[in-house]
């Protein structure tokens, strides 16, 4: 099974997650919150086999350039400090990670 999470549950820094931010807007908030405690319900579940997929902070129409890197709990960011991904390419990720799984019972995150 694979699940389809958010950023926000990522790591900025040791023990400091994105939903952890003055700066993320309060309406993403309860959101963030509901994926991470789904993950920690997937973490609880002994015998199901799952992937968690979390998105960069930013995710947008692009394009598919399937070139992008795998992370697990700390948001990836770019150069310029930037943390993105195309729909495109997560897309390709997820689809990666159906035929060819690679995280069972683990989160993971793709960004540039």
């Amino acid at each position: 099974m694979l699940w389809v999470g958010g950023a926000g549950g990522l790591e900025v820094k040791p023990g400091v997650r994105v939903v952890d931010s003055s700066d993320l807007p309060s309406w993403v908030r309860p959101g963030s919150l509901a994926t991470i405690d789904a993950l920690d319900q997937l973490r609880k579940e002994p015998e199901l086999e799952w992937s968690y997929l979390s998105p960069s902070a930013e995710l947008k129409p692009g394009q598919r350039t399937e070139k992008f890197r795998l992370g697990r709990d700390q948001l990836l960011v770019d150069a310029p400090g930037k943390s993105k991904i195309s729909v495109q390419d997560y897309a390709v990720a997820m689809i990666d990670e159906l035929e060819r799984p690679a995280h069972v019972r683990r989160r993971f995150t793709v960004g540039y």
